[in-house]
C-alpha cells in the first residue's frame, strides 16, 4: 500500500523500512500515487523502498528522485525482450535518480527566467 498513515504505524511498532506499492504489483504501471509516496518519504525515519509496479527505468528515476532509499524490482527485468540490457537501464536509472535528488531539484516557475549570464554578452549593433 502507498498509505501515508499505515506506514507511520508500521514504523512506530518497530518495522525497519517501510515498501510502498508504485502500483499493483507485476502490473509494470510506475508510480500511480507519487504524492503518498512522497508523503511517505518526507515523515518516515526509517528506509523507504519503493517496490512493485516498476515497469520502466524512468519510473526507477522517478521514485529516487523522490527520495526513495531503494526500490525493488523484478518484472520489469525478467520480462523485458532483453533482461540483461533491462536489469543495465534500471543500474544507472537508479543511479541517475539519486544523484538528482541529492543535487536538489530547481524551483519550479509559473513563467521561463533566463539563467544565462547578462555580463560580457555582445550586443548587435546595425
Amino acid at each position: 500500500s502507498s498509505d501515508p498513515i499505515l506506514a507511520k504505524q508500521l514504523e512506530e511498532v518497530g518495522c525497519a523500512t517501510v515498501m510502498p506499492l508504485g502500483s499493483p504489483i507485476g502490473s509494470g504501471q510506475g508510480l500511480r500515487n507519487s504524492y503518498n509516496i512522497q508523503m511517505i518519504i518526507d515523515n518516515a525515519k526509517i528506509p523507504v523502498i519503493v517496490d512493485a509496479g516498476i515497469g520502466s527505468a524512468t519510473d526507477a528515476s522517478q521514485a529516487m528522485e523522490l527520495g526513495s532509499d531503494a526500490i525493488l524490482v523484478n518484472t520489469a527485468i525478467a520480462k523485458a525482450k532483453s533482461s540483461r540490457l533491462m536489469a543495465k537501464a534500471m543500474k544507472l536509472a537508479v543511479e541517475a535518480g539519486r544523484n538528482s535528488y541529492l543535487a536538489g531539484r530547481i524551483q519550479m516557475e509559473n513563467q521561463g527566467i533566463s539563467s544565462s549570464p547578462q555580463k560580457g554578452i555582445i550586443k548587435y549593433i546595425e
